[in-house]
């Protein structure tokens, strides 16, 4: 079964055993109408529960679950993962891709030396950023087409370009 994590559990919220679900989804309203839900505990287990109700809250989710019908018992649920069955990458739209899919790729220049690893991805306001670490140096790179140019997840690659004179800059300063 192949689970992509699309929530992460906040805090509790009120007495009935709600919980905050802050969305790692870019897929707009992909939290809005979940029937079953997968809950990846801090311990590592995974559980299989029916979602009850979820509304928007702001920037974050009010979520609840059956069973769980207490304040005590949405806390022990805190920091877990919420996890949905993947859809095909084929049903994506071009150029998109599931974040999980890119963490952990080997990102490369145009000339196809190793700049990194991709590392993590930071959500600004009108853009992303790709966090790319190689040993102690960090890169940070827009995620655009103008700076990645292709990605291939066969082969776990990412190509950027226009990225050589951040990485010399660094070296200067």
């Amino acid at each position: 079964m192949d689970l992509v994590t699309i929530g992460k559990i906040e805090r509790h919220f009120g007495v009935r055993g709600e919980f905050k679900v802050r969305s790692l989804s870019d897929v707009p309203g992909r939290l809005d109408h979940l029937k079953q839900v997968q809950v990846l505990e801090t311990t590592g287990r995974t559980i299989e529960m029916t979602v009850t109700h979820v509304r928007r809250a702001g920037s974050t989710y009010i979520m609840g679950l059956a069973g769980v019908t207490t304040p005590e018992a949405a806390g022990m649920l805190r920091g877990g993962l919420i996890q949905v069955l993947r859809v095909p990458a084929s049903t994506l739209s071009a150029n998109v891709y599931f974040e999980c899919d890119l963490i952990g790729m080997t990102v490369e220049n145009e000339r196809g030396l190793e700049v990194g690893v991709l590392e993590t991805i930071l959500e600004i306001p009108e853009n992303h950023v790709f966090v790319v670490r190689n040993g102690t140096q960090e890169v940070l790179i827009p995620a655009a087409k103008n700076f990645v140019t292709s990605v291939d997840l066969a082969r776990r690659r990412m190509t950027v370009r226009g990225i050589d004179e951040l990485i010399e800059d660094r070296h200067a300063v």
